[in-house]
């Protein structure tokens, strides 16, 4: 028998999941009701050696525990702060995920989602739409990105990926992290609230820790201020979501562009009405190339588990990237 394979969201790519299915007996969470999943899990759990999930998704500890025989979790994904690496590093499950290949493309979103604040694109898109231009109405001037300066929270692969992207622009580049990154000319802030003080633009790329939750408060935004735009690329509980509407309101904050929320796929009512934010549903490795690269990143894994070689990226669970991103 093959090993069986539990799969919480398939891949994107039909490339991808015909591999798993040529070489595992997959079970496929994700068909299943929600109300009917515990059972259903519960029947083929004592069989399951690997999971493939998201970084959205993970496998918390509750879960990981019904799985006695649990050997790997496959990552499709960078995201790891919904897996529980305590209970993995404990009971020597390995995890892996997909670095470097969504590196370029979650880069290109965040730039897309500042260019799209800065300069009004989905608003003037309605205003187009909407008749707006035919009837002459006046058309507010946005600012240029060039002379601006933007700060990068967490920076990792993606967020130095960013950096020569903003550069293109004209956009001076500050980042700051409590480790600071060695190797590069990048400025480091004092500390977030110093970043947000001296950034027109403010990008969050650093993982969902404990430590970072609700990170990005009123006091951050307020720093960042009435001209400042927020970006968040990353994990969305970044972000205390309250305070950010509440500043998006009365003005204290400009705009936003987020890709990232606190509750996926439900976003705030207030939030989604708001004219001075961009808003996509988590899609910034959304891409044919790049979402067919990191499943086929999490097959070479598997493989590679299974047959006893190496594995090509696996989370070290000594220290994890979350706890080297905490160590100052």
């Amino acid at each position: 028998m093959p090993p069986e394979l539990l799969i919480l969201a398939p891949s994107p790519s039909a490339a991808v999941n015909a591999q798993l299915e040529q070489r595992y007996a997959c079970h496929h969470a994700w068909q299943v009701p929600a109300d009917e999943r515990h059972a259903w899990l519960a029947e083929r759990a004592p069989a399951i050696r690997a999971v493939v999930t998201t970084g959205a998704l993970g496998l918390n500890a509750a879960d990981m525990g019904l799985l006695p025989k649990l050997e790997i979790v496959a990552v499709n994904g960078v995201g790891l702060d919904g897996v529980a690496l305590d209970v993995a590093r404990a009971r020597g499950i390995a995890v892996t995920t997909t670095p470097n290949v969504l590196t370029d493309d979650v880069a290109d979103m965040a730039l897309a989602l500042l260019l799209a604040s800065a300069r009004h694109v989905v608003a003037l898109d309605r205003f187009v739409r909407d008749g707006g231009w035919e009837r002459r109405e006046a058309i507010a001037p946005a600012s240029t990105l060039r002379g601006k300066t933007a700060g990068i929270f967490g920076f990792g692969q993606i967020g130095q990926a960013i950096a020569p992207r903003l550069a293109a622009f004209g956009i001076h580049v500050r980042y700051f992290q409590p480790r600071a990154i060695a190797g590069t000319d990048v400025p480091r802030a004092e500390s977030l609230l110093a970043l947000a003080q001296e950034s027109d633009y403010l990008i969050i790329c650093a993982p969902g820790t404990p430590a970072t939750r609700k990170i990005i408060d009123r006091t951050v935004l307020d720093a960042l201020g009435p001209q400042g735009t927020l970006i968040n690329i990353a994990r969305g509980a970044l972000i205390d979501e309250d305070a950010l509407i509440a500043a998006l309101q009365d003005g204290h904050l400009g705009a936003a562009g987020l890709d990232v929320f606190t509750d996926e796929p439900r976003v705030p009512k207030a939030l989604r009405a708001l004219p001075n934010v961009v808003l996509t549903p988590h899609v910034g490795s959304l891409t044919v190339e790049t979402r067919h690269a990191m499943g086929q990143l999490v097959v070479d894994n598997l493989a590679a588990h299974f047959a006893g070689l190496p594995l090509l990226t696996p989370v070290t669970l000594s220290k994890s990237p979350i706890e080297r991103f905490n160590q100052a």
